[in-house]
């Protein structure tokens, strides 16, 4: 199949001075829009809901295989093993947690300062060697190696803990010499994909990582599902995530015995229909995979030249202008606060980007100190599937302006809502669906 697949689309949204506007989403890396076959699938498995695995009647069944073939497509969608787990979970923040419970005690994690907090945040603080932000592949390397290297061998099995793409940049981190450095110390290695999975495909198998996690909602499946996927073991051998109906296979007087394989972590009724939605996305994806990644690399191009040709634009950058990155740059104004940017470049233009350290302090605050400026936080625009030509131009064209000339309307940064235009006619009415 060639092409893009459908988006769902919002309808035109209001702009200051009256009017509406088509609405150029450049926030893909906080969520996406759902995809028209995740929607499709969404409403299919809704008209035969009923409970998972513990029902007799014929819906449930059919509820149940759905579920599971839910799991084998997103298995599928990582290039996972033969015996690997597939844990279905909210999100990659819970897909992290699910592991980070089941760590073996003791076990020496190492992880870059550079994650997102998802990743950088779950693990035993005792046994975390947490590494300063590298500015090149080689200094990432170099660190990693080292610190895997000063552990003292034989007594655990360490882990490493790696995002596939920046959340702040885009930027693509080595995966595949990572995983080898790892190797090299007997490391075992989580790929946070949350930021990957959507723009470029992730193989377990071919990489030969431990565990990859990943979220629906950034990958045009916004209904509350996420996954870990990878090696079974310190999952079989850890309590249960969330005790309860269904991780448990048997109830005594005597005490509890517990399933094994991923039911041992999804007690609990599970999220039938985030579940099909993030595998109806997976299989979509994967169907139109070189459309997506020719549309964005041509949306990266023009979205970087742009703003690196704008005067008054910085855009940051973790390991150079040339590092290979997805549909996303982060950058600042010269003499405007990101957040009255954000603003502006929504009430003004009807551009939906994002403001502040997007859940990655560290990395945000490393990558503006040095810059000759005062900034604390950071625009985003992130693109993707949704995203047209036409939206990146409006990006650029209203950011050149802002640069040159501030913001068209009057602001006032109010507490505890932040920038607000001084005089707004647009009416925010919103109807309850129900």
């Amino acid at each position: 199949m060639t092409g893009l697949p459908e988006v769902v689309r919002a309808a035109p949204v209001p702009v200051l001075g009256g009017g509406l506007v088509d609405d150029a989403p450049l926030d893909h890396g906080a969520s996406t829009p759902a995809l028209r076959a995740v929607l499709d699938a969404v409403d299919a498995a809704t008209r035969t809901y009923a409970s998972v695995h513990r029902g007799q009647g014929w819906l449930s069944r059919v509820t149940s295989a759905h579920y599971e073939a839910a799991r084998a497509e997103v298995a599928r969608f990582v290039g996972a093993r033969a015996d690997d787990a597939v844990v279905l979970t909210r999100n990659t923040t819970d897909a992290v947690n699910v592991l980070a419970r089941a760590l073996p005690e003791g076990t020496p994690v190492v992880v870059f300062d550079s994650e997102h907090h998802a990743a950088l945040l779950p693990w035993p603080a005792a046994t975390t060697r947490r590494l300063t932000v590298p500015r090149s592949h080689e200094e990432a390397l170099g660190r990693l190696d080292a610190t895997l290297a000063s552990l003292e061998p034989g007594l655990f099995t360490p882990l490493v803990v790696v995002a596939g793409a920046s959340n702040v940049t885009g930027e693509l981190w080595p995966l595949e010499r990572v995983v080898a450095t790892a190797r090299r110390h007997g490391a075992r290695v989580l790929v946070d994909a949350a930021q990957l999975a959507a723009h470029r495909p992730v193989d377990l198998t071919a990489l030969d990582a431990d565990w990859v996690v990943l979220s629906g909602h950034k990958l045009h499946a916004p209904f509350g599902a996420g996954a870990l996927v990878g090696r079974a073991d310190w999952l079989d051998a850890a309590p249960p995530y969330l005790p309860g109906g269904g991780a448990s296979a048997e109830v005594t007087a005597d005490g509890v015995r517990w399933a094994t394989g991923a039911a041992r972590h999804e007690g609990g009724t599970p999220n039938v229909l985030g579940a099909v939605a993030l595998a109806a996305a997976c299989a979509t994806i994967d169907r139109h995979r070189a459309a997506v990644e020719d549309h964005e690399a041509a949306l990266t191009r023009r979205l970087l030249d742009g703003l690196r040709a704008t005067p008054g634009v910085r855009v940051l950058s973790v390991f150079g202008d040339d590092a290979d990155r997805g549909p996303v740059a982060a950058f600042t104004v010269d003499g405007l606060d990101s957040h009255l940017v954000a603003t502006a470049l929504a009430a003004e233009h009807g551009v939906a980007v994002r403001a502040g350290k997007f859940c990655a302090h560290r990395l945000v605050d490393t990558l503006l100190a040095g810059g000759g400026t005062d900034d604390a936080t950071a625009v985003r625009a992130s693109a993707g599937i949704a995203t047209t030509p036409e939206h990146v131009e409006r990006l650029l064209a209203a950011v050149a302006t802002l640069a040159a000339d501030g913001p068209g309307a009057e602001y006032v940064l109010e507490p505890g809502a932040g920038w607000v235009p001084v005089h707004d006619d647009r009416e925010l009415a919103v109807d309850r669906l129900w």
